[in-house]
């Protein structure tokens, strides 16, 4: 949750011998307590490292300048990619959705509950639907309809440009075009079930049963321009029998779609997660 005086330094680079002492002696040198510190690396030769750490530093928002002069000393020695995010600001979130509430709902709880220290500043759907459940958390609630994709497009970024840090998908029925992806100028998350690419379109579910599926399960991801080909964050299924009708299937894979898509959205927010190519490191 969000504390005062304390931020988290996200760092990679190439493997080699220092960086972990480099890093702690700048931020010794500043005065800085390292809270707790994670790191990783793909191989012990030739590898790529990753390194988050926690530290508290009395009076930070006047000693980060010069923090960040002594980091960026640092990372030009070791050639790293870098950032240093201040745990006290939350992260704005925007979430978009469609008629399945869920998801949605999922994080607005969780929000409210303080399970996720998050500010949502706003549902954007393409539907009315959800508008008076939105509005009881009391969060602002867009409706955009989808009749002319470019001119909702250009509405969305309107609202949205400069005023989120990350847009969620829950469960948003609309492909993001190229262009969109673009120029929101933050990260997108999307929540989609298992059986893609074997069950594309309506009622997976039906086609599920048919099959004799025996897991249903969640992936979360960033969202490029293959949509659903992002860099994964988090996955999970549970288990299901020739027992359950379609609609029963349908309840588990909400469930897990559900919870996949917090523990992302959660895991982003805490700048647990760095993107590695195709592919996440979370930390």
């Amino acid at each position: 949750m969000t504390q005062p005086d304390t931020a988290r330094l996200l760092i990679t680079c190439a493997d080699q011998p220092g960086i972990v002492s480099a890093v702690a002696g700048v931020l010794a040198e500043h005065g800085a307590n390292i809270i707790s510190l994670d790191q990783h690396s793909t191989d012990a030769e030739d590898g790529r490292f990753f390194q988050r750490t926690v530290l508290h530093l009395d009076g930070l928002a006047a000693k980060r300048p010069a923090l960040e002069a002594s980091v960026a000393e640092v990372a030009e020695r070791f050639r790293m990619d870098w950032s240093l995010h201040d745990v006290s600001r939350r992260k704005r979130v925007a979430i978009f959705v469609s008629r399945y509430d869920h998801c949605l709902m999922e994080l607005l709880w969780r929000a409210q509950r303080g399970q996720l220290d998050i500010d949502i500043t706003m549902v954007v759907s393409n539907h009315p639907d959800l508008a008076n459940q939105v509005r009881t958390f009391g969060v602002p609630f867009v409706h955009i309809p989808a009749e002319d994709k470019a001119e909702m497009e250009n509405r969305q970024i309107e609202l949205l440009h400069g005023n989120v840090d990350l847009v969620v998908l829950a469960r948003y029925m609309q492909i993001l075009s190229d262009d969109f992806l673009r120029r929101i100028e933050a990260p997108v998350i999307n929540i989609h079930h298992s059986f893609l690419p074997a069950f594309i379109g309506a009622n997976p579910y039906a086609r599920a049963k048919e099959r004799g599926v025996k897991l249903i399960g969640a992936t979360a991801h960033y969202a490029t321009a293959d949509l659903d080909e992002g860099p994964i964050i988090e996955q999970d299924v549970t288990r299901v029998t020739h027992a359950e009708s379609a609609a029963e299937l349908q309840s588990r894979g909400a469930e897990v779609e559900r919870l996949v898509l917090a523990r992302a959205v959660k895991w982003h927010c805490e700048d647990r997660v760095i993107v590695h190519g195709h592919s996440t490191v979370i930390l």
